[in-house]
């Protein structure tokens, strides 16, 4: 029997726009400069943008995987040696409704890839969409990027505790983004954790936080991974400390990790 090492990650947040996917992309990114093999799905089915953030227009995607008319190897992109992309669609509606035999269809043709990675990211659709709560529950870990606006806050709340009550999960780990100090971070985390703490008796962990920084948007223009573009930036140093943290945690979850596979679907 294979024993799992691999630390899969879904990483959501309660309403669009807070960064998921540039966070999604440089986190991943980060863990492959360590030296770990980073897979990253572009898992916001119908409505894919991690192609736009690299630059790249790949030929087939996720709804080819689907259909049977490309394997995944094929379908992969390499961003460097070790950290590969499998991209998604963009405007097809009936990927974002997908039923549970699709998603049993598409973990059985990712399975045999996945034990290849120290790391499986899944960047999945803001909000509290079926979809979402699917893939959400498939991961050791869920990564919930939020930032210190009352609605993100109010929206992110809602969505962990959607994933609590419908799902049963408990492990949820907290991104701040666009914080403008430590102390803003610190606070915009308290507040949702003590909403998780009184309504929900669960306790989200602080994996970290990224300051503003506007070297990020002129990443996302170059079309390139922020660690790339400005290595030395407030905000690139921020997401390393991250990634080690993400990886103390894979490390404290050994025993874990080696019972479950690294991704498994819930029935409907």
């Amino acid at each position: 029997m294979t024993v799992n090492c691999t630390l899969s990650v879904s990483v959501l947040s309660g309403k669009g726009g807070v960064g998921k996917t540039n966070l999604s992309l440089n986190l991943s990114f980060a863990l492959h400069q360590m030296g770990f093999k980073t897979l990253l799905m572009d898992c916001d089915l119908g409505l894919a943008n991690l192609d736009v953030l690299l630059g790249i227009a790949p030929k087939d995607n996720l709804q080819n995987v689907l259909l049977g008319e490309t394997p995944v190897s094929d379908v992969l992109y390499s961003v460097a040696a070790g950290f590969d992309v499998l991209p998604a669609a963009s405007g097809v509606p009936e990927l974002s409704e997908m039923k549970a035999d699709a998603r049993a269809l598409l973990l059985s043709r990712l399975e045999p890839l996945l034990g290849g990675y120290d790391y499986v990211f899944m960047d999945i659709g803001a909000g509290i969409s079926e979809m979402v709560q699917a893939f959400a529950a498939m991961t050791a870990v869920r990564l919930i990027v939020i930032t210190p606006e009352p609605t993100s806050l109010t929206d992110s709340y809602a969505m962990i505790k959607v994933l609590h009550n419908r799902h049963h999960l408990r492990d949820f780990l907290i991104l701040v983004n666009q914080a403008t100090s430590a102390g803003e971070a610190k606070r915009a985390f308290e507040k949702l954790a003590g909403a998780c703490r009184h309504f929900l008796h669960l306790e989200p962990v602080l994996l970290g936080h990224v300051r503003q920084d506007k070297k990020m948007p002129e990443a996302v223009r170059r079309q390139m991974p922020l660690l790339r573009y400005a290595p030395g930036s407030h905000a690139a140093e921020d997401i390393q400390k991250m990634a080690e943290a993400l990886q103390r945690s894979r490390l404290a979850m050994a025993d874990y990790l080696a019972d479950r596979k690294i991704l498994r679907d819930a029935p409907e």
